[in-house]
């Protein structure tokens, strides 16, 4: 009979079996393929003009950045520059709804608000800017006066996304910029169902919120429909001040959370005053573009039971950004964070779900945009809302 050597197999904990790879041993090699990338680049590619150690490495920020999520970016020292030498420059074009930087290939999308012509036509942030209106385009400062234009004109850009192997056209219709922030307060009906929409979380918004409040009370109001469809955000601060228009003082409304879920300072509270007391039923009217203070307004107001949200869910914008400087005359604008609402929901990337579905035809939601500004509309553009009856508004009536 013939023995078989004895093999001692070692037993490991379970522990041991799944022990996860070391986040710094994991570095090395990922830094090394990059380098490697690197010099295979510099070695192979035909365009030297294209290769030099700068240029290759911002553009791979630029990338690493805007692979994060759409509100980060790298700001190349070209922009950094321009910004320098004229510190007025404002590179937000609020009538399209872009941003603008620019680096060394000229000029680039570097964000893009929700709810804006912009974000409609479905550009992406990091997409080179290669004609405007048929023309290659100015210098940054010159480009940006030339697309500052009046609501209803129109601007051609022909852009190279990074989404699509070829560069695309389009056509963007600048809209009116809201310089008010409650663009309209009235009575609905006889029974004072009051109607208030607020456009922007900008400026002075919650003394103009109040000041309709106050003044649709006056007049009889027993419940509000606060419209805040297509609304883009704004300040943290005055959104405070608009839920303490509407909540018991130093409620706890907005917090933030880092990595890990870890809160970032106190939550922010409404006021410790309140003038008036509100306790009539509130409606909020939200839909796909309502986002940032629009979500934090409607999910807080949803969460404390205050108001009966209505429409679609909305855009999911909930992040913190800071601008961060780094060396060689560049900057990053980075998410650090996340707003949650009182029950520790964030809107980023889900959006505020409402209490009741409305849905919308695109259709619907043109004439909607018709009917914000009815006293300025054309003589064709008042025949597209003629017999056309707002879903939201429709829905909210009937659960009277």
């Amino acid at each position: 009979m013939r023995w078989l050597p004895l093999l001692l197999i070692p037993v490991l904990s379970a522990a041991e079996q799944v022990k996860p790879p070391d986040p710094e041993e994991a570095a090395y090699p990922a830094i090394e393929r990059f380098v490697k990338v690197l010099e295979q680049v510099r070695r192979r590619h035909p365009d030297a003009d294209k290769v030099e150690y700068d240029r290759l490495v911002n553009h791979a920020l630029e990338g690493m950045l805007s692979s994060l999520d759409p509100f980060s970016s790298f700001i190349h020292p070209e922009m950094a520059r321009a910004l320098e030498a004229d510190p007025t420059l404002d590179p937000f074009l609020p009538s399209l709804g872009l941003t603008l930087g620019v680096r060394d290939d000229g000029p680039f999308v570097s964000n893009i608000a929700p709810a804006t012509p912009a974000s409609r036509a479905g550009l992406l942030p990091g997409s080179s800017i290669l004609e405007v209106n048929g023309n290659p385009p100015p210098p940054l400062a010159v480009l940006l006066t030339s697309l500052r234009k009046a609501p209803g004109e129109k601007t051609k850009l022909k852009v190279k996304s990074p989404a699509e192997p070829k560069p695309l056209e389009v056509e963007l219709v600048h809209i009116a910029v809201e310089e008010k922030a409650v663009t309209e307060a009235r009575l609905l009906d006889d029974a004072g169902t009051g109607y208030i929409r607020l456009a922007s979380f900008m400026g002075s918004c919650a003394r103009e919120m109040e000041a309709a409040l106050d003044e649709l009370e006056d007049k009889g109001m027993k419940r509000l429909i606060l419209d805040l469809r297509g609304n883009p955000g704004g300040d943290l601060q005055q959104t405070v001040q608009i839920l303490g228009l509407f909540l018991p003082p130093n409620t706890a409304v907005v917090t933030t959370q880092g990595r890990g879920g870890e809160v970032q300072g106190e939550p922010l509270k409404t006021p410790e005053r309140q003038r008036r007391k509100r306790e009539y039923p509130i409606n909020v009217l939200i839909d796909h573009m309502s986002a940032s203070a629009s979500e934090l307004t409607a999910g807080a107001l949803q969460d404390l039971k205050r108001a009966v949200i209505v429409g679609e869910t909305s855009y999911g914008k909930g992040s913190v950004q800071n601008i961060i400087p780094m060396g060689g005359g560049t900057a990053l604008r980075l998410t650090i964070a996340t707003y949650h609402t009182p029950s520790g929901k964030t809107p980023h990337r889900v959006g505020i779900t409402p209490d009741l579905k409305v849905n919308f035809t695109d259709a619907d939601r043109e004439k909607l945009v018709l009917s914000y500004r009815r006293a300025a509309l054309t003589g064709e553009e008042a025949k597209k809302l003629e017999g056309w009856t707002d879903p939201g508004l429709r829905a909210v009536q009937d659960t009277k």
